[in-house]
């Protein structure tokens, strides 16, 4: 969109990056850049007026039940896996931490309390040979939600106790009638 090459595009970003304008988040081998803070937005958007150029929406064209729930791997994606990784951390049940250049989360107390009540046996999670915990961005929603070994756990106790059910073409995932209120109950989800 720039038209530029990418060792450019690399030396703009890493020096927006420096006058903290930017922060990128890194997973695997890719790089995913956002603005730093809203101030910058605002900025932005101040600086657009002045150009005169009108800000295109973002419009998904993400099959709608794709959109609504499906599998990344073995967690749970689109707006439901966003939605539960915001109410994980807004409820204080995972706080997170920074094993620099890596960002992962830990549970808290309450969250441990929170798995344990729900039937997810936190020791045998963590003895998994994987990351316990950490954002995952989702291309649909562009925005995290929650991967590793307690996501995993959550989708395996969620399509157990058929709140969940799992399409066998696809990996779209229907919330039940059951499934709603259990995830209205502990999650204080409304999917």
């Amino acid at each position: 969109m720039a038209q530029v090459t990418p060792s450019t595009a690399s030396v703009h970003l890493n020096r927006l990056r420096t006058e903290n304008l930017v922060k990128v988040f890194v997973q695997g081998k890719h790089r995913y850049y956002s603005l730093s803070c809203p101030q910058v937005a605002k900025a932005l958007e101040g600086l657009s007026v002045l150009a005169g150029t009108a800000r295109t929406e973002f419009i998904a064209n993400t099959l709608n039940r794709l959109r609504v729930a499906r599998t990344c791997y073995d967690h749970i994606a689109g707006n439901l896996g966003v939605m539960l990784h915001d109410r994980l951390k807004a409820s204080g049940w995972m706080s997170v931490r920074t094993k620099k250049p890596v960002e992962f989360y830990e549970l808290t107390a309450a969250g441990t309390a929170a798995m344990s009540a729900l039937g997810i046996d936190i020791a045998a999670t963590r003895k998994r040979r994987r990351r316990f915990a950490f954002a995952c961005l989702d291309w649909s929603e562009r925005k995290p939600h929650l991967a590793g070994a307690l996501a995993a756990a959550i989708l395996d106790l969620s399509l157990k106790k058929k709140w969940l059910l799992q399409d066998l073409d696809s990996r779209a995932l229907s919330v039940t009638g059951y499934g709603r209120r259990q995830l209205a109950v502990h999650f204080g989800l409304h999917a």
